[in-house]
């Protein structure tokens, strides 16, 4: 039978270069559609087939070089289109910047792609090198240069059954399927039927059997209360004067509200002043409370450090714990060459008065008595697996603080929280996050949300908190195994290709 997708696949061929990167483009900005808020995972799907296509019509390692780099320009233009939205906070000083931002973080990321494809396409990889060498790209942009792995294509599949087989393998199996169900779905449609209906059948029976992977354990009678505090305090107003008193009454409020529950956590950097001229400031926070422990974001200083800080007050107001975030954001919370690039007036862009912050120690589990024992996580730590599975010792709930305002009211808030969704899945374990702006969210061992309060509104939200479940596969083998897969769906092709060429080269 003739391969029926040669066809289409040499009229893209035939395009010029700068036509196919247009259409190729196109294709990778519609696979974008499968992030949060959109969540078109069939769209995804649908783009995917195209790329793979375009991957098939590249007729040199050069050529599909460039049809990588467009395609993932085009994702991550749309994927991280978020990107502006802190250089817009203050606009006259800084909004310049953000067409620039956004097009070298979508080009710089789009170069991991076109390495991939450039790789594929040197072994005259099938489907199953083309998506094995995609993910891997991906493992490496979530590990280089400190890491990013935001919007990963696999991140598509979090609001569908697909999330639970994270608990088996992370994160990267679930790009591998997205891009393994593109593919099929072009063998399908244009060639061969039958590689691709096996493709996109074992892809539907993941989908079905997700729900039975992983499910959390049912929520106890006597689960105890936490209350979510989100106060909305824009991003612009957080540290005018003008505006401070009132966001922290606003807080103040929310605390002293209703009956108290078992634990009380407001969001990143929540209090108005240093850790270290606090005292005061605490001592209203804990009368608020009324003998329940709160958790809560600070900045603090310790010589000529700063810190972006989680410290936890017990029922009496006193210091029961401090957490230091060591996971910083490179641009935002600290400058790389940062002494260096001081002399032209580059900061970062959270930094406060032109100081960086420090790295704290790394992970930590802290005892936060009847309730269990809690990994904390600030913000952009909620976004890697490895900083939850390098802490010491197994937590009983996830707690995360963060303020989203930096990623304003469109697609990066909701990001964010899908992948609290999928650190959750992929250790059986609840979180509790307090986000600024929103969301804020009670989240179950399975990735599901069991409560939350909307983006962009105040409020507080009093709910229980699920009870862990077993161990994973994941939180015991991490990434290794699907690497390991990984590279043998590469290696073996590679090297058939190898002995391929050496026996024609023989005759």
């Amino acid at each position: 039978m003739p391969d029926l997708d040669a066809a289409p696949a040499a009229w893209l061929g035939r395009r010029p270069l700068w036509l196919a990167a247009l259409i190729v483009f196109a294709l990778g900005a519609v696979a974008a559609l499968g992030q949060a808020p959109w969540s078109l995972w069939p769209l995804s799907v649908l783009a995917f087939a195209g790329l793979f296509a375009c991957h098939l019509s590249a007729g040199s390692v050069r050529r599909a070089g460039w049809i990588g780099l467009a395609g993932g320009a085009g994702y991550f233009a749309v994927a991280l289109s978020w990107i502006v939205e802190p250089f817009l906070i203050d606009a006259p000083r800084h909004g310049w910047m953000a067409p620039f931002a956004l097009i070298l973080v979508s080009v710089g990321f789009a170069l991991f792609w076109a390495g991939a494809q450039m790789a594929a396409r040197a072994v005259q990889g099938n489907a199953l090198v083309w998506a094995a060498m995609l993910t891997l790209s991906e493992a490496l942009r979530g590990w280089l240069f400190t890491g990013f792995p935001w919007a990963q294509p696999g991140h598509g599949w979090i609001f569908t059954p697909m999330l639970h087989w994270a608990a088996i393998g992370g994160a990267l199996p679930l790009t591998f399927a997205m891009l393994i169900a593109g593919a099929g779905l072009w063998h399908l449609v244009l060639g061969r039927r039958m590689l691709g209906a096996s493709a996109l059948a074992a892809i539907a029976a993941l989908y079905a059997a997700g729900p039975f992977v992983a499910q959390a354990p049912e929520m106890p009678e006597d689960a105890p209360i936490v209350r979510l505090v989100q106060p909305n305090v824009p991003q612009n107003q957080k540290w005018d004067r003008e505006w401070m008193a009132f966001h922290f009454d606003r807080q103040m409020a929310f605390t002293a509200a209703d009956a108290p529950p078992d634990l009380i956590v407001w969001p990143e950097t929540a209090l108005p002043v240093m850790l270290n001229q606090a005292d005061a400031v605490l001592a209203q926070v804990a009368g608020a409370a009324r003998g329940t422990p709160v958790v809560l974001g600070v900045q603090r200083a310790d010589d000529a450090r700063y810190y972006n800080s989680l410290i936890v007050l017990d029922g009496q107001g006193r210091r029961a714990a401090l957490y230091d975030k060591h996971h910083l954001v490179p641009f935002g919370e600290y400058m790389p060459m940062g002494n260096f690039l001081a002399r032209f007036g580059i900061r970062g862009l959270a930094q406060q008065g032109g100081y960086g912050y420090s790295a704290g120690p790394g992970p930590q589990v802290i005892d936060m008595g009847a309730l269990g024992r809690a990994l904390p996580l600030i913000c952009y730590e909620g976004v890697f697996a490895r900083d939850v599975a390098e802490a010491p010792g197994r937590a009983d709930f996830l707690l995360l603080i963060t303020n989203d305002a930096w990623f304003g009211q469109v697609s990066g808030p909701y990001q964010h929280l899908a992948q609290a969704r999928l650190r959750s899945a992929e250790q059986g374990l609840p979180m509790i996050r307090a986000a600024n702006t929103g969301v804020s969210a009670m989240i179950d061992a399975a990735g599901r949300i069991t409560a939350q309060i909307p983006l962009g509104e105040a409020g507080y939200l009093d709910a229980p908190l699920p009870p862990p479940g077993t161990p994973t596969l994941y939180s015991r083998s991490g990434d290794l195994p699907a690497l390991f897969l990984l590279l043998l769906a590469v290696i073996v092709p590679a090297g058939l290709h190898r002995r391929k060429i050496a026996r024609a080269a023989r005759q």
